[in-house]
């Protein structure tokens, strides 16, 4: 019963944001859940390592309107996903380096967006736009999340955890950045932690 209950406020938790959000225009879309140990709500999709989209043709259904897409969450809490390269990318890194282009945003007063999962990656969402700097992606710990792509949102759950808001979307004014003022941030971060570590290393 307790799971029961779990799993129903889930869902209406879900729908209430899936519903908001496409108003929004935001393209979102059901993905699998976590079921004891397992991803539920997709077959052949049990084993994967995160929620993938519930219907095989999510590309055809991105930019459904509200009403639809309320009708998504009326049976199972799905995850939250956003579809990525339709006006919205993401670009995922490791916590460390997440909290270090977060300071660095917060002290030139410009915060964005940022989503954080349990296990422990981060995702700065920014307009969708060109690609990564040379540099960012030569790190394996930075990928960029764009067209053919979806992220999790919060509050999707996971095996061990909830997604959640590092950064709320409000707090921006539902202003999204640009790829350019995130990238320029997560520079700052490696710059800055390698120069960290050489004074350390002298020390």
């Amino acid at each position: 019963m307790r799971s029961d209950n779990w799993r129903r406020a889930f869902r209406v938790e879900l729908r209430a944001e899936a519903i908001g959000l496409a108003f929004r225009g935001w393209p979102v879309l059901p993905g699998t859940y976590p079921v004891a140990g397992h991803w539920a709500g997709r077959d052949g999709s049990e084993d994967s390592s995160g929620p993938v989209p519930v219907h095989a043709d999510w590309q055809d259904r991105t930019g459904t309107q509200p009403e639809q897409v309320a009708t998504w969450w009326t049976g199972q809490p799905y995850s939250l996903l956003l579809a990525t390269g339709l006006g919205y990318d993401a670009i995922e890194v490791g916590d460390e380096l997440g909290r270090g282009a977060a300071r660095v945003l917060r002290s030139v007063g410009l915060p964005v967006p940022i989503i954080a999962t349990p296990e422990h990656r981060w995702f700065f969402l920014t307009r969708t736009g060109s690609g990564l700097a040379p540099e960012l992606a030569a790190n394996p710990d930075i990928t960029l999340r764009g067209a053919g792509d979806w992220i999790t949102l919060p509050p999707s759950p996971f095996q061990h955890g909830v997604v959640h808001w590092r950064v709320k979307p409000e707090v921006c004014g539902w202003q999204i950045p640009s790829t350019e003022t995130v990238q320029d941030a997560l520079l700052d971060a490696m710059h800055s932690n390698t120069r960290h570590l050489v004074t350390t290393a002298r020390d």
